[in-house]
């Protein structure tokens, strides 16, 4: 067939992977691994760190079988890169997720793949929050997005699927089902990865009536004026006092109920908030009503989450499957419950740095041992590895807490740990900044503000008062910068961030091609066609085909372009030539081919990939090129057929309306089969 003369249309691979064998025997005595993490859970909300407010017996058990650890930290305070964090064992600068918004590169090295390969059945369940689909699992059904409270639609292999109830009790429910009906000639790892309590804190139908009767206690630190602390902590935008919305404080109905839902929720906020609006409150009387209403309701979530764990754990327990599971139980990050008059997370400052972290492990872990090393997120991929018997490879930046949890700590085990936080401008407006953090002393840098703040965490736990600029602690200070630039350069941070964008545009399978004008056409003085920009049909780091059957009779035209001056590609005729041209940040370059006969019905088509560019004008090459750019950003201006509207790719005759008939015109993203593009070019 001609096509197969012109092998950048047919844009595929073989994916091969060496992967260790394991026998049956010995993946059976391997441990389980079932991993529970909640989204913004603060270790002070929980009763086996000390709780003021509240009880979780059900997480508690995981503490009192197993071990507590009491410096457990993050190394960017923020949902999504936590996640990629945990998934590769690498700092966001390296694994390319630094933002939420941010895309994981899926296709990179991450544990649940390295388990796979070790003979682990993994899944993932739940709140996942990192733009793409998961890759590495077996089995995943995770929220879109950040889901809502009620009635979620989960993403799965398979697509959407709608469910109705409370997204804590649905997540309990899938883990509970994909344990019942898993491999169980394998050993798990298991990921079930709760929402709550993350903002706006909506309970769930059994804990709306929970801490209806008198007030929560205060944090010491609710009316904190920030006078010992910087300029970031004068200007965010996450105070208890000011920040919160009618949504956050239920003053506004929730969005997501239906009609029963609805009723159960009207009937326990409806008397509190007509008080409310009848009290008129201002000043600390609003901030104290605000406190108890917000941290209610994020407990009450809280209890949602702590009765899902002991349902899982009661399975485990009669299944026969704890003695040889590992249960952890941690947080995506920390969280503020009214310290400092702040709710969120993303600072180094402890309540949002610090996250609780618990593991259970029969016959390893001393039951309730309580440990005090610095450990990171950045260690689970390594310890989940190391538990498992797999390799490690020698790219993870963590250590394994395999001898830690076992109470044989290395003598050599880490005594700073290094903190980075990108997301400014950004919600919260909390400014970007870094540091270092040892057992008793912290230091963190404002790099955009260029001021230091430094805190005696053993004098002063609450950090109220910086010692950056008090002489007593000048000589500690220059220590401490000179170890904080040397986990700079241990761990590879210049202050860029990987871009991961072109191995996750290339790992996207073939997109569901544009295709337009079945019956032929005659272009008159409007496009054909038009689709909006949007990530479905994004071309940048991506192979492209784009053409059909056209009839040109004379007078320059495009028959397809996406994108403008800045960014984009076009197939367009000038002066009988067919020319593909390409625009990256501002560049054109471009490949032409020999002239078309008029009034001649031909097939004109043009691939990109990599740089690599070809015209074929009836399945036969009639321009090969490896010198075109490649676009590497998504074109603002949407896809055009016959005609470039908006900002022009090529030069300015370009934009003139196609000159003549065309039919059946594609634009295909992904490559094509031999097939298909045989059919398309036999049809005629």
């Amino acid at each position: 067939m001609p096509c197969c003369r012109f092998p950048l249309l047919l844009v595929g691979g073989i994916l091969s992977a060496c992967l260790a064998i394991v026998s049956p025997a010995q993946a059976a005595d391997r441990p389980n691994i079932l991993f529970f993490m909640a989204d913004d859970h603060g270790y002070q909300a929980m009763s086996c760190y000390g709780s003021q407010v509240n009880e979780t017996p059900n997480i508690d058990r995981i503490a009192r079988d197993g071990m507590r650890f009491d410096r457990a930290f993050v190394t960017n305070s923020i949902c999504g890169p936590c996640r990629a964090v945990i998934l590769t064992g690498k700092y966001s600068h390296l694994n390319g997720f630094a933002r939420n918004g941010d895309r994981f590169d899926g296709s990179q090295q991450t544990v649940a793949k390295l388990l796979q390969s070790v003979g682990y059945e993994t899944a993932v369940i739940g709140k996942w929050h990192l733009e793409t689909d998961p890759t590495g699992f077996d089995h995943w059904q995770i929220l879109q997005g950040q889901g809502p409270y009620y009635n979620p639609v989960m993403l799965t292999a398979d697509g959407r699927v709608p469910m109705e109830g409370y997204t804590t009790d649905i997540i309990t429910d899938l883990t509970l089902d994909w344990l019942e009906n898993r491999d169980d000639s394998k050993p798990f790892f298991l990921l079930c990865w709760h929402k709550a309590p993350h903002r706006n804190w909506e309970p769930g139908p059994n804990q709306l009536d929970m801490y209806r009767d008198g007030d929560l206690p205060e944090p010491a630190t609710l009316f904190d004026n920030y006078e010992g602390r910087g300029t970031a902590a004068h200007e965010q935008e996450m105070t208890v006092a000011n920040h919160l919305s009618r949504h956050d404080l239920k003053l506004d109905p929730p969005r997501d109920t239906n009609a029963e839902q609805r009723v159960a929720w009207d009937a326990a906020y409806a008397e509190e908030n007509a008080a409310y609006e009848e009290a008129d409150l201002s000043g600390d009387a609003l901030t104290r009503w605000n406190y108890q209403r917000y941290v209610k309701d994020y407990l009450r979530c809280v209890a949602g989450v702590d009765a899902g764990v002991g349902r899982v754990l009661d399975y485990l327990d009669d299944s026969g499957l704890a003695e040889n599971t590992i249960v952890i139980y941690s947080s995506d990050q920390g969280w503020y419950l009214g310290e400092h008059g702040w709710y969120d997370k993303r600072w180094m400052y402890e309540e949002s740095f610090r996250t609780p972290l618990l593991v259970r492990w029969p016959e390893h872990v001393k039951p309730g041992s309580v440990n005090t090393d610095l450990c990171l997120n950045l260690d689970l991929a390594e310890t989940f590895l190391d538990i498992a018997g797999a390799e490690i490879p020698g790219d993870m930046q963590g250590r394994s807490l395999k001898s830690v949890l076992e109470g044989a700590t290395p003598d050599d085990w880490r005594q700073e740990i290094y903190y980075r936080y990108y997301e400014f401008p950004g919600p919260h407006m909390v400014a970007k900044h870094f540091g270092i953090r040892t057992p008793t002393h912290k230091l963190m840098y404002f790099h955009e503000l260029d001021e230091w703040e430094m805190y005696d965490l053993e004098k002063d736990p609450h950090e109220l008062q910086s010692v950056a600029d008090d002489p007593e602690y000048e000589s500690l200070r220059r220590d401490l910068e000179q170890r904080l630039k040397a986990l700079q350069e241990q761990y590879d941070d210049d202050g860029s961030v990987a871009n991961r964008r072109a191995a996750i545009q290339r790992a996207l399978p073939p997109a569901t091609p544009v295709r337009v004008a079945r019956q032929a056409v005659t272009v008159g003085k409007e496009a054909v066609a038009h689709f909006d920009s949007n990530n479905a049909n994004d071309p940048s780091f991506r192979p492209l085909i784009v053409g059909g059957w056209v009839k040109w009779q004379g007078e320059d035209g495009v028959l397809v372009a996406q994108g403008g001056e800045s960014h984009g590609y076009s197939l367009a005729v000038f002066d009988g030539v067919p020319t593909l041209s390409v625009r990256s940040h501002g560049t054109l370059t471009q490949l032409q081919a020999a002239a078309l006969p008029r009034d001649q019905w031909v097939h004109l088509v043009a691939s990109m990939n990599e740089g690599q560019g070809a015209i074929m004008v009836d399945g036969e090459p009639a321009a090969v090129g490896d010198d075109l750019s490649e676009l590497q950003v998504r074109p603002a201006d949407g896809i055009d057929i016959g005609v470039d509207n908006g900002s022009l790719v090529g030069p300015s005759a370009a934009g003139a309306f196609w000159s003549g008939e065309l039919r059946d015109v594609r634009v295909v993203l992904g490559g094509m089969s031999e097939q298909e593009f045989g059919d398309w070019l036999q049809d005629r």
